[in-house]
């Protein structure tokens, strides 16, 4: 769902950057208490990995695709301002490098998918794991859930930009019903892919799930070859139960997505997204602009002057996971020595006082 240049007018573009610019600010400021030893260094793969799995469209209709967004799962994993840091850091990449997302719209982008979407999913995550049981099960039920809200949702975000902005003169119902309606199916993609590896990352780092840190399981004995809940225990908490070491993890996570963007990526769907299907049904594709780095080495995904298909775009994909992870570690590793040093000071100036 990356916006072009030239579906929403100049004024209401730099007020979205504006919005966008104020939003990251708030993030940066709000990770420093989210990036603690565990969740830094994840931070910088959650963007890589929602760069690769972005890579992935899959089919949702007649001639139709979609592909994962990734609020709800940056959010669950590694905090709400952090996530919103991690799709900012992805969606700039892709514009970037990638002329995916219209510069002018990148305001509009991070407004929609980074900010509405990341908030979305995660007041309604965090609504859902209050009231479920609190088991590990319960916080792959409600990422499922808000998953698949937030998708939507961030589709009427970028209705509410179009009616103030947009460029074509096309009925604003038959553009809400539209985009809504196929969102809602992408939406449901996005949930499937964000339980498994909200469930998956669990079942081995539960440690490292932001949003499962409050829950507790119990203490499990196995009686006549079954596991029963062990009597008079207190439950233990999710986060003391680590399968692999984090270097392990890490380097599984982006061997993960290297290999989904170098390979799988070529097996995905080359249908048009949801907003790209709408914006040709509805009549307003034509006003979209030529990116202003159309020309890059890396535009739509390819290796300028590579010849074999398959190869171009591994290679591209590639290339897209290690400047993600590069610069997503850059931004977070900053943030977290930023709140080293505060930590410090802090420690220095109640040492002196006492």
């Amino acid at each position: 769902m990356h916006v072009p240049d030239g579906f929403i007018n100049a004024p209401t573009s730099a007020v979205a950057g504006v919005v966008a610019a104020g939003a990251v600010a708030v993030s940066l400021r709000g990770a420093r208490k989210e990036l603690d030893e565990r969740t830094a260094p994840l931070a910088g793969l959650v963007a890589a990995f929602i760069f690769a799995v972005q890579m992935l469209n899959f089919p949702v209709a007649a001639g139709t695709s979609g592909h994962l967004l990734g609020g709800a799962l940056a959010a669950i994993l590694v905090g709400p301002y952090t996530g919103a840091l991690c799709i900012s850091v992805v969606l700039l990449m892709q514009s970037v490098l990638f002329a995916d997302g219209g510069l002018t719209a990148l305001g509009v982008n991070i407004s929609t998918m980074s900010v509405v979407g990341v908030v979305v999913a995660y007041v309604l995550f965090r609504t859902l794991v209050k009231v479920l049981p609190r088991r590990p099960g319960s916080v792959t039920a409600a990422s499922f859930v808000a998953a698949l809200v937030s998708v939507p949702a961030a589709a009427l975000a970028f209705v509410g930009f179009y009616a103030i902005g947009g460029t074509t003169d096309v009925p604003l119902g038959t553009v809400a019903a539209a985009m809504g309606g196929v969102h809602v199916l992408i939406g449901i993609g996005e949930a499937v892919i964000t339980a498994l590896t909200v469930g998956a990352v669990i079942a081995v780092r539960p440690d490292l799930v932001y949003g499962a840190r409050d829950l507790r399981q119990p203490l499990k004995l196995r009686v006549g070859g079954e596991l029963v809940d062990a009597p008079g225990r207190e439950p233990e908490p999710v986060a003391a139960a680590p399968r692999a070491s984090r270097r392990t993890f890490l380097l599984s996570g982006l061997v993960v997505s290297l290999l989904l963007a170098g390979v799988v990526s070529f097996y995905a769907s080359a249908n048009p997204d949801g907003l790209e299907r709408v914006a040709e049904d509805k009549g307003f594709a034509d006003s979209a602009e030529e990116h202003a780095n159309a020309d890059s080495p890396l535009a739509d995904y390819g290796v300028r002057d590579i010849d074999n298909a398959r190869l171009s775009g591994g290679l591209a994909g590639v290339i897209g996971v290690g400047a993600t992870v590069v610069a997503g570690g850059a931004v977070f590793w900053a943030i977290r020595r930023r709140r080293t040093g505060d930590d410090s000071a802090t420690a220095t100036s109640a040492a002196g006082s006492s």
